[in-house]
C-alpha cells in the first residue's frame, strides 16, 4: 500500500506547473507556488473521485512528496 504520491514541480517560463511522477496521469498549474500546491491536491482529490479502483494501490489519505526543479546554479 503506497503512502506517498509523488510530484514534480517545475516553472515553464510563464506558470509553475506539478505533475505526478507515479503511474498517475494527473497534471495542474498556476501563478504562484501557492496555487499550484492548491490546485495540484484538487486536481488529485478529484482524480481519485472520477477513478476510485486507482485508489486501491494507495493509503486512505496518503501524502504528496514534491521535488522542484531550482534551475541552474552559476558557479
Amino acid at each position: 500500500m503506497k503512502k506517498i504520491i509523488k510530484i514534480e514541480i517545475y516553472h515553464d517560463g510563464e506558470f509553475y506547473c506539478a505533475r505526478c511522477i507515479d503511474d498517475l496521469d494527473i497534471f495542474s498549474q498556476g501563478t504562484t507556488l501557492d496555487e499550484v500546491v492548491k490546485n495540484i491536491k484538487e486536481s488529485i482529490t478529484l482524480y481519485f473521485e472520477d477513478e476510485p479502483s486507482d485508489l486501491a494501490g494507495f493509503d486512505r489519505n496518503p501524502s504528496i512528496f514534491s521535488m522542484m526543479d531550482l534551475g541552474e546554479v552559476h558557479v
